[in-house]
């Protein structure tokens, strides 16, 4: 019932599409999915609980990828049905896209323009 209600939701498929080309920074998806980092938490705690990805930290940072090994074998008629369903898709064409922009700009660049954008923090 998890990964039924992991996949439920638009963003939380979206979030999957995206770990596809790799493991990805939380500043990264954010900044793919326009969301904030709250609510991409939330939606990545979501998939996590499913076991339909893997969370590691690096210092303050944290990083998501597919499940893997022996642990993501089930999970791979899932994701497999999901490219093929999803392959021609606009939103993920554009999240794609985005994606490509995001991960040529450095994440520690990524985390700075986010904080500056947050309401109340000042302008530098």
């Amino acid at each position: 019932m998890r990964v039924t209600k992991a996949l439920a939701d638009s963003q939380r498929v979206r979030i999957m599409m995206l770990l596809e080309a790799g493991e990805l920074c939380v500043c990264q998806i954010v900044e793919v999915l326009g969301l904030a980092p709250s609510t991409t938490s939330k939606h990545l705690s979501i998939l996590e609980d499913a076991n339909l990805i893997a969370g590691r930290k690096a210092g303050r940072w944290m990083y998501y990828r597919l499940t893997s090994g022996t642990a993501g074998a089930w999970v791979r008629p899932v994701r497999q049905w999901m490219q093929t369903a999803l392959a021609e898709d606009p939103q993920v064409a554009q999240d794609l896209g985005k994606l490509r922009r995001v991960t040529a700009c450095p994440p520690d660049e990524l985390r700075k323009k986010q904080r500056k954008d947050l309401p109340g923090h000042p302008a530098t």
